[in-house]
């Protein structure tokens, strides 16, 4: 089942009562709304004036929901999740420690194959030159020794918004845009492999020693172009800022169509299905990661 995204972006009260989300408005008394708690995903905090009580964050833990927290600019800040969400979580976490050199190079290979490959897919969908892109993806070395993401990247950022364009956190627009599209990715990407069992903070290639999620960062790396397909419509039609419908764009990311070999799934529940395939390459039961193809 496909899980809820509930982003509040008013001065609320958010509290549990008979397994429900109960939603209270504080700039209208009279309002007054339930959710079932296994409804929901994802949870995010936009608003500095919410109140949030704590057996509502037990029991959105309880059902590996993500509760994203935001900064005073409503930008994503910090996640709140399960610590114990699969039943072989000690198993797992063994499994991902033990994981071989040779085995994290690989599974880096196949995360960037798969990344430039849907780079490449992007630019075909939008009229644009996506076969420049395909010596990259398809001669990429283990652990991606010679940077030819790096490379494809320069690429693919002139291709999509023109040479002018430069990928910075802090750059100019589209770049905020992106920035909140892939922190909701990352959010997502960390509950699903919470859910399979992996720990975030164990990366195959990011290993930054202030950064928590690293596995999170690896993993997303080839839904990155869903973001960047939406994002690139909202700039097309001429947003440039972070607003309130902006967003509310960008939120619907996590269900975009997302094609494997045999089956097609909403984007959250397509990174179960590359959670869960890594979780077999960590313990030897298969060689190859999902990923999803953009079409």
């Amino acid at each position: 089942m496909v899980k809820r995204t509930l982003s509040f972006s008013r001065p609320c009260s958010l509290s549990l009562k008979n397994c429900q989300m109960v939603i209270k408005m504080k700039d209208d008394p009279d309002f007054i709304r339930t959710v079932p708690i296994e409804d929901i995903g994802f949870v995010l905090l936009e608003n500095q004036q919410i109140n949030i009580t704590m057996p509502l964050l037990n029991a959105l833990a309880d059902n590996n929901a993500a509760v994203v927290v935001c900064t005073d600019k409503m930008m994503p800040n910090a996640m709140f999740l399960n610590l114990d969400s699969n039943s072989v979580q000690g198993e797992r976490y063994r499994d991902q420690i033990n994981a071989s050199e040779p085995l994290k190079k690989n599974l880096w290979k196949q995360t960037v194959e798969a990344k430039i490959r849907n780079q490449a897919a992007l630019l075909d969908k939008l009229d644009k030159d996506g076969s420049q892109l395909k010596p990259y993806w398809q001669n990429v070395k283990s652990g991606d020794a010679d940077n030819r993401e790096g490379v494809a990247a320069k690429i693919y950022w002139d291709a999509l918004f023109g040479d002018d364009f430069m990928r910075y956190r802090t750059g100019a627009s589209p770049n905020e845009m992106l920035n909140y599209g892939y922190t909701v990715l990352r959010a997502a990407v960390a509950r699903s492999l919470m859910g399979s069992g992996l720990f975030p903070a164990f990366g195959i290639y990011h290993r930054n020693r202030y950064n928590a999620f690293p596995l999170a960062d690896d993993i997303m790396e080839p839904y990155r172009p869903f973001v960047d397909e939406i994002v690139f419509d909202l700039y097309a039609n001429g947003e440039t800022e972070l607003k309130k419908d902006v967003k509310a764009e960008i939120l619907k990311l996590l269900y975009v169509d997302t094609v494997f070999d045999k089956v097609t799934r909403p984007l959250d529940l397509g990174l179960s299905v590359t959670t869960s395939s890594l979780a077999k390459c960590f313990s030897g039961e298969q060689k190859k990661i999902m990923y999803p193809l953009l079409v």
